[in-house]
């Protein structure tokens, strides 16, 4: 066992370091499909548990079903067996509780920033009084650093702001939990550091769980409560989870100058190169 609390999760969910009861709940989740009398094993006994203020990442190679993963917790697939249950409900569908942002911004080209944003708050908060949901854009522009380019359309705003503009759009809807799929992928490095400081900045002053995809060891360190590690696909299993053992708010540059921090980003990255050999 090492001193940053490796954990094997094969056998058993763990119960987050963060927060007390579980949150989300993963449950011998299994995912196969089927073409023809052939059957493909993407996930195979998938197991963990998520506190409800708990930022959790999950690396892995390209076909190891991460973003499966995160589209049954967003109820846009179903398993095939196991359970998925939110504070005790099994979730089969999509629901306002659980928002995604994606590396693609999709935003609608056609509608202003705080409009896109305004969209999003219109069909989930439909009991909130006009007044209140412009009170609601305007905290969440500000929030993101974007009420400067609140009238602007997303062909006028670089891709770093549009990114924020889906960030703010999903939590503007108050969700119980943010599901982000590579959120800052698409991004340059400059703009991928500011964009992680500013995101950690919002969920460390309104904590809610998050479930991230990324490839970004570096990033997954700085930002998470855990890592989650899956082997290689298909029929992909959780290998490791690790306990990031650094308190919030986080400061990048101490975290960088930290033995732990080198401990902790060697044996993911040790992890994954072991896996990619074991792929050849």
């Amino acid at each position: 066992m090492s001193q940053f609390n490796m954990v094997n999760d094969r056998a058993q969910a763990v119960s987050p370091a963060v927060s007390t009861p579980a949150f989300l709940e993963i449950s011998h989740v299994h995912k196969a499909y089927k073409t023809g009398d052939r059957e493909t094993v993407i996930l195979k006994d998938i197991n963990f548990t998520i506190g409800d203020r708990e930022f959790i990442s999950i690396i892995g190679h390209s076909g190891c079903g991460k973003s499966t993963l995160l589209k049954i917790v967003a109820g846009l697939e179903n398993a095939t067996s196991g359970s998925v249950r939110l504070e005790g409900r099994e979730i089969r569908k999509p629901g306002a509780e659980r928002m995604m942002v994606f590396q693609q911004y999709s935003l609608l080209p056609w509608l202003t920033v705080s409009q896109n944003i305004r969209l999003a708050i219109d069909e989930v908060l439909k009991d909130a009084s006009p007044v209140e949901k412009k009170q609601i854009v305007s905290e969440h522009l500000a929030m993101v650093n974007l009420t400067a380019a609140a009238d602007k359309y997303p062909d006028e705003i670089s891709g770093g702001m549009k990114q924020r503009v889906g960030i703010a759009r999903a939590l503007a809807t108050r969700p119980k939990m943010l599901l982000m799929d590579e959120p800052f992928g698409a991004l340059d490095a400059l703009t991928r550091g500011k964009l992680q400081r500013q995101v950690l900045e919002i969920w460390e002053n309104q904590r809610q769980a998050v479930m991230m995809i990324t490839h970004d060891v570096d990033e997954a360190i700085y930002m998470s409560d855990r890592i989650v590690l899956m082997t290689n696909g298909p029929e992909a299993t959780i290998g490791e989870i690790l306990e990031v053992p650094f308190a919030h708010p986080r400061d990048r540059a101490k975290i960088r100058n930290s033995p732990e921090y080198y401990q902790l980003r060697n044996h993911a990255l040790n992890f994954l190169d072991s896996n990619f050999e074991s792929d050849e």
